[in-house]
């Protein structure tokens, strides 16, 4: 039988985030001991009124489907949220609820990019987010952003991006995977220039809004420049914030035309997020909040960890991360080396699959990313757990020649 795939899918890349999770499974199920930096989730659990709010859905009965865009008290309490954290004027019926963030930003991608269509990606940037891109069968324009500019796009670096073809922009602070969080003067200065471009739609990726460390304020795009608001989709959710990643609950606010498209797709595509999810993502939302700080200040001394024991490795360096819960490590000092075991690092990737192999150690090479060399390293593990895994890279560069 001829096997025949949609061509836009043949052209895609699988996750490399999963790809690595794999083989670090892998190993373990052959009884090595694995250490993994490699997902992108919270080790904690999720808070236990959440965990509650869930079972008395199921206990009362609330286990049907849910209209495509979500039950309503969901989607005021989102609308609340951009309100009351954002100063957006939103109301509910310019909200959408989709099982889990990636769906939002799919769908939204899925309902409004042709063929020769182009989207603006700042790199480094989330791995899914090109490959999202090519499925819908248009153009990435991916714009290297180094690490002088903390990997933050200049305003310039934006004009020499656009083109006649622009449709989307995808902005994502804090950065996956740098942490790199753009301050207001930043997102002003962007604004003005998509200001001048009417034709291009925004995609604010805000899913790490709430973990930003060092007293570090949170600003949205569409909150900076208003006269922006009918163009931008700003996407949220509650995975990272709650330590939700497995309840698949993410939410966007934006125009109705594009939330009633994303709607039409969603209706054929998978219906409504599960019901239970999302009572317990309303619970979230409308209930006690000490969680969330509570779990910021447990990132932020991981990322001190992390970065200062980083930093003192000879060929290893890294940025301080304003937010987001990612160190994204420089390893040009150690590329053209060798391993005890005879293996050249010729690229970023050969090092993270010898720290892998050898030591044990699993991160995701920076070229998932866009942007090499480079390792990211998710500090979603405990302090103890962190500090002997940086002794194990360092054990690992130090025996390099």
């Amino acid at each position: 039988m001829l096997q025949r795939l949609n061509r836009n899918l043949a052209a895609a890349k699988p996750s490399a985030t999963y790809k690595m999770a794999d083989k670090a499974a892998e190993m373990r199920s052959l009884g090595r001991q694995v250490i993994s930096f490699v997902a992108g989730e919270p080790d904690f659990d999720t808070p236990p009124h959440v965990v509650a709010a869930a079972a008395a859905a199921m206990e009362a009965g609330k286990t049907r489907y849910s209209p495509v865009s979500g039950i309503r008290e969901l989607r005021e309490a989102v609308a609340n949220k951009f309100q009351r954290e954002n100063g957006l004027d939103v109301t509910w019926p310019e909200t959408i609820v989709c099982n889990g963030g990636k769906q939002v930003l799919y769908n939204a991608l899925a309902a409004t990019l042709n063929a020769g269509d182009e989207v603006i990606i700042p790199a480094p940037y989330w791995v899914s987010y090109p490959e999202m891109v090519q499925l819908c069968g248009a153009k990435s324009v991916i714009v290297p952003c180094t690490i002088d500019t903390n990997f933050k796009l200049t305003p310039d670096a934006l004009i020499g991006a656009i083109t006649n073809q622009t449709r989307w922009f995808i902005l994502n602070s804090p950065s996956n995977p740098t942490g790199a969080v753009y301050s207001k003067r930043e997102l002003q200065e962007l604004s003005e220039v998509l200001l001048a471009h009417p034709q291009i739609l925004i995609l604010s990726d805000d899913i790490y809004e709430h973990i930003t460390f060092d007293d570090l304020p949170f600003h949205t795009i569409a909150q900076v420049e208003p006269k922006l608001r009918d163009r931008v989709l700003t996407v949220n959710g509650v995975s990272k914030a709650y330590a939700m990643t497995g309840w698949r609950i993410g939410y966007g606010v934006g125009p109705r035309w594009l939330l009633q498209a994303m709607e039409t797709l969603q209706s054929q595509q998978t219906s409504g997020a599960s019901t239970i999810s999302q009572y317990a993502a309303l619970a979230a939302l409308n209930g006690k909040q000490d969680f969330v700080q509570k779990s910021k200040d447990a990132f932020q001394r991981r990322r001190d960890i992390v970065v200062e024991k980083i930093n003192r490795i000879p060929g290893l360096k890294c940025n301080l991360p304003d937010g987001a819960f990612y160190v994204f490590i420089c390893c040009s000092g150690i590329i053209d080396k060798s391993t005890v075991s005879g293996r050249i690092l010729n690229n970023d990737e050969d090092v993270a699959l010898a720290l892998l192999e050898e030591e044990g150690i699993a991160t995701v090479h920076g070229g998932a990313f866009g942007l090499s060399p480079y390792l990211r390293l998710s500090y979603t593990a405990d302090e103890t757990t962190l500090i002997k895994a940086s002794e194990a890279i360092a054990s690992f560069c130090s025996k390099l020649v």
